[in-house]
Order: C-alpha cells, then structure tokens, then sequence
C-alpha cells in the first residue's frame, strides 16, 4: 500500500480524483528523518574500469507527508560534508579538499524539495533544489514507498528507497586526471541512492 492515494486505473481516463484511502490519514504528519537508520549514498567510476562507493554519516532531515494530496509533501535535508566515508581515510581527505568539495569554505550540502508527484503504486518522484559548492541546480530523486510500521519502542516510521543521477560537473565539482590508457580518472556521472527511515513526530 502506497503512502498516498493510488490512481484508480479503471477510472483513469476520467478526471475526477481516486478516493482517499482512509487507512493511509494516519501517516500524515511530520517525520525526522533516523540518521542510524538512513543512508545516504553515492557510487563513482573509478579509473574507467571499477565502482567506488561511499555515504555521507552525518545529516539532518525532515519530511512533510500528506496522505490525501502527494503534492503538498515536503522534504529538507543538511548534509555534512566532512563526514564523507568512501572507506579510505586518503581518498576521503581529498575529497574535502580544494580539489572537490571545500568543506572549510563550504561545510554543508542541502537539499529543499519543490515538487512531489505520485507515479502509480508505490512509485514517487520528489524533485528539488541541490546545493553543493554555494551552487544550486534542481535534483529529481525517484521514491519507492517500502512501508510504515511501529518500533519496539513505539516509533511510528515509514521507509522510502530512492535513486538519480548526477553530473557532479554541474555543481563545479571538475577535478580530474587524465589515464595513459585513455579516459579519466573520476566519472562525471554520479549514482545516488537512498534508504531512508523516517520517525512520525507526536
């Protein structure tokens, strides 16, 4: 069950809205995104040849979700930057550096969202604004709705999983090397991805 209302698809052809789901009214509300249980991540080609990934550890984050209209949800998230761990204390020192993010000048990476459409099933797509090196360019992020659930500790959380794909060229982020063999050292198209565990807030 989707965490919004699903289109009806014999009455797809007709413009009147699906009926609202009453068992989805309960998970309207505002979330805080569960930093240990969320995972923020990204993949790079390394080299031509191989994937490197990593995530970022340290991030805030919080999410509107309304049942009844998907457009009226809204998500926020800070990033920081230090806190990248590709699992190479070098490479991760690096990255911090001039070279790519700048996290002394530019500590945090943020995203604003700006629009939410429902797709079908379990499927969303949350669109918005990122901004990396005091640069801003509109993310599009594709949502699946894993669920909602109550803990053992009486946290009401829902789950998303979600995908995109970057050019970190886009957001000034150039810093390359060029291979012997041919090619360059770091791809410019970025994968990101997320598992996202959210709690519902009394």
């Amino acid at each position: 069950m989707g965490i919004f209302s699903r289109k009806n698809n014999a009455t797809a052809t007709t413009t009147a809205p699906a009926p609202v789901n009453p068992d989805l009214a309960a998970l309207t509300g505002e979330y805080t995104i569960d930093p240990s249980h969320t995972t923020l991540g990204f993949v790079a080609r390394h080299a031509m040849v191989t994937n490197v990934k990593g995530s970022f550890q340290e991030f805030t984050g919080t999410l509107h979700l309304d049942g009844s209209d998907p457009s009226r949800s809204t998500a926020v998230l800070d990033v920081e930057m230090a806190s990248i761990d590709t699992g190479s204390a070098d490479r991760d020192g690096h990255l911090k550096s001039a070279d790519f993010f700048k996290t002394e000048e530019f500590p945090k990476m943020t995203f604003r969202s700006t629009k939410v459409e429902a797709l079908g099933g379990d499927d969303y797509r949350l669109t918005g604004d990122l901004t990396i090196l005091g640069t801003t360019k509109p993310l599009t992020i594709d949502l699946e709705f894993n669920g909602a659930a109550k803990d053992p500790f009486g946290n009401e959380r829902v789950g998303f999983e979600g995908k995109a794909e970057i050019l970190r060229s886009d957001w000034g982020l150039t810093w390359n090397a060029a291979l012997e063999t041919g090619g360059v050292l770091v791809s410019d198209k970025i994968k990101l991805n997320f598992d996202i565990s959210a709690i519902k807030q009394a």
